[in-house]
């Protein structure tokens, strides 16, 4: 029996804003001559049930037919976990297996080998569970309309990449290993089991965000080329995967195995 996800919003205090908006009613200033910014906190709450204190029934009346329809997909089994898959640094199941989707996917759609792929972390924003993979289940682990892309980087930039994957302690990856500090600092870089050559070019699969230099990887940004596939989503990639599986008689799995290694 699979146990029941939370889905979580962000909070932000705003008591500053509706004091600088009631002192302006009284001072003629608008908010934002007076507005000064005293504190602001976020953390995740969960959003229940206990929010629909009034529930708008004529809206949810016009909802349903389309809620029905959307509810039986995203309800749709098309996998199992043989365990449960998370996401965390240095490396774990779930960024590992993703990054090994993302460059098998990217290889299979331009016929040229990939010679390693990158997945932030913190675009993977839920797990896979023990049991059995619904539709829902890979929309809550990648919720975004992200496409699977591939840059041209010469090795020096590559380096550079792998320096800044280092300074976040550890993204997804596939296809390298790296050996790094507990402060960020990369020691030793190997794609495909060799040292990277500083002159040669090499291809690495992404997503699109990723590869517009965000999350702290701006190296993307000195790319020789970058192509983006937008009919590639990574969501679609990874239900084909889980439906290839099932087709196979296999559960889905992923393991953590030494792509990066914190230096004790």
């Amino acid at each position: 029996m699979k146990r029941t996800k939370t889905n979580y919003g962000w909070r932000v205090t705003v008591a500053v804003l509706l004091s600088a908006l009631a002192a302006a009613c009284h001072s003629g200033q608008t908010a934002v001559e007076i507005m000064q910014v005293e504190e602001v906190t976020g953390g995740r709450i969960p959003l229940t049930a206990a929010y629909d204190v009034h529930p708008d029934e004529e809206a949810a009346r016009l909802l349903e037919p389309y809620k029905t329809a959307v509810d039986r997909e995203m309800q749709r089994v098309v996998g199992e976990a043989a365990h449960t898959l998370k996401s965390y640094r240095p490396e774990s199941p779930l960024s590992n297996l993703l990054t090994d989707i993302i460059r098998e996917s990217v290889a299979a759609r331009t016929g040229q080998p990939t010679d390693m792929a990158v997945m932030n972390i913190g675009g993977i924003r839920s797990l896979l569970e023990e049991g059995e993979i619904t539709v829902g289940d890979i929309y809550q682990v990648c919720p975004f309309e992200n496409n699977l892309a591939v840059a041209v980087l010469r090795g020096d930039v590559l380096l550079h990449l792998l320096e800044q994957i280092a300074a976040c302690g550890g993204e997804g990856i596939s296809g390298a290993e790296l050996v790094i500090t507990a402060d960020g600092k990369l020691l030793q870089a190997k794609v495909g089991g060799r040292t990277v050559d500083s002159a040669r070019e090499y291809r690495v699969a992404t997503i699109n965000y990723v590869v517009e230099g965000n999350d702290r990887m701006d190296a993307f940004k000195s790319a020789s080329s970058v192509t983006q596939f937008a009919d590639l989503l990574l969501r679609d990639v990874l239900i084909d995967y889980v439906v290839r599986c099932t087709d196979a008689g296999q559960q889905v799995d992923g393991r953590s195995d030494g792509r990066i290694v914190i230096d004790k």
